[in-house]
């Protein structure tokens, strides 16, 4: 069962609006269940909940039950500015950034925090490359565009990497973010784990760093980490809930990792699968704007109808 709202259109179970849907609210569910257990270890976690499963907010940050984080926060503001210029402006993308920033978030990756600050303070459009800014903040936020350009695969991995380049300027932070960006997709056409398999097992190939079977046990905020965390999650598990908390229960960055674990859990899955208690527990006012956002971000693709 899942949770309705009147201002949504209907989805057909394994529509692309489905899957789209539940790839994004997906992704803030990972994020607002994640961030409770952000920075603890494994075992720190299983002494204080057992397994946790429930949105229940706390953690460092003091969290709202349902409350989203930087990762979604940052997602929802590249799509907004998305929407804003359809045709693609990085300057829209950088002010929106910016204007997210100047809210005072309650968390922000000092990476990102940083591309911003240079941009609002010189207007660059792309940070210098860093051998430390190989963390997960690029990848955490791409979904909008993923789900603009379905229908245009040099416009993807383009615009992927220029939004990422703001901040994140790291041949690991790139290949994470267009191989993390392709699987989606290819879950959103309905092309199964085997095809997401295979891209992860290419992205292997090309980079031996990124192996994540034998699972290294290593969840923190480094993008290879994050990339075998969500990896290993997701083909070791087979139902959305099954991922998420399984991703989230390895610590470290867990709103992050769990975000995307859940990202690509929701595209495969599709809305149906996420539990009635996660999206009911979500902060109401994100769950909308993801839902208008989805649509709209779909419309860019197919005009005429999402299918």
């Amino acid at each position: 069962m899942f949770l309705t709202h009147p201002r949504r259109p209907p989805a057909a179970p394994g529509s692309l609006l489905d899957r789209s849907r539940a790839a994004y609210l997906g992704f803030a569910i990972g994020d607002a269940l994640g961030a409770t257990v952000e920075f603890l270890t494994p075992g720190e976690i299983a002494a204080q909940y057992g397994v946790h499963e429930h949105i229940s907010g706390g953690g460092w940050l003091r969290l709202k039950p349902g409350q989203i984080t930087d990762d979604t926060q940052m997602s929802l503001a590249l799509g907004n500015a998305i929407l804003e210029r359809p045709e693609w402006d990085l300057t829209c993308v950088a002010e929106h950034f910016l204007a997210w920033l100047k809210t005072k978030p309650i968390d922000v990756g000092n990476t990102c925090r940083r591309g911003i600050v240079r941009y609002m303070r010189q207007g660059t459009l792309e940070s210098p490359y860093s051998d430390g800014d190989a963390g997960n903040g690029a990848v955490m936020r791409n979904l909008p565009v993923v789900l603009a350009t379905l229908a245009d695969d040099d416009a993807f991995a383009r615009r992927s990497l220029e939004q990422a380049h703001l901040t994140h300027n790291h041949p690991l932070s790139d290949v994470a973010t267009l191989t993390l960006g392709c699987m989606t997709r290819a879950l959103l056409r309905g092309e199964g784990k085997a095809k997401a398999r295979e891209l992860a097992d290419a992205l292997v190939a090309g980079h031996r760093n990124f192996r994540f079977d034998p699972y290294p046990k290593r969840a923190t905020g480094y993008v290879v980490d994050t990339v075998q965390t969500v990896c290993h999650a997701f083909f070791t598990t087979d139902s959305f809930e099954a991922c998420v908390v399984k991703t989230v229960n390895l610590g470290g960055d867990a709103d992050t990792n769990g975000a995307l674990a859940a990202m690509l859990a929701g595209a495969h899955y599709g809305e149906a699968a996420i539990p009635f208690r996660w999206l009911r527990r979500l902060d109401k006012t994100a769950r909308i704007a993801i839902e208008a956002q989805t649509a709209a971000l779909l419309a860019l693709v197919s005009p005429a109808g999402v299918p």
